[in-house]
């Protein structure tokens, strides 16, 4: 029998934290896990769902640090609606897939059933 696992966290460098905080909060409703430092200054950011955010205010690379974050949405519509607000780019792979302002790309994937989401936000793998 294979061993079990899943994605706990991708981490990636931002150049504004508090930005990609707001962004997968709002949108996607991601709250915070953990964080080092404070709320206020985070030096790191984790959210339930699996993002970690290292701030890196002088971050310049190209978008190399991932391909892109895949995220099941209970209503895809509706976070392609909030995501909009942040001033995020259409793709040309669709209009589910999102550019943010400092490159990185999201692919935003209706759950099926959209019950799913909520499920798999139940679990809590450290108690």
């Amino acid at each position: 029998m294979a061993p079990k696992a899943y994605l706990e966290h991708v981490a990636i460098w931002v150049r504004d934290i508090h930005w990609h905080i707001r962004f997968f909060h709002d949108v996607l409703g991601m709250a915070m896990r953990e964080v080092q430092g404070t709320e206020a200054d985070p030096v790191q950011y984790w959210t339930l769902g699996g993002m970690q955010f290292i701030a890196k205010p002088d971050f310049a690379g190209p978008e190399g640090r991932l391909a892109h974050l895949g995220i099941m949405c209970e209503d895809v519509e509706a976070a392609i609606a909030a995501a909009h607000t942040f001033g995020v780019t259409e793709m040309p792979q669709g209009r589910n897939w999102l550019r943010l302002p400092d490159g990185l790309a999201v692919e935003l994937m209706q759950a099926r059933p959209a019950g799913c989401v909520a499920q798999a936000l139940s679990i809590n793998p450290r108690s």
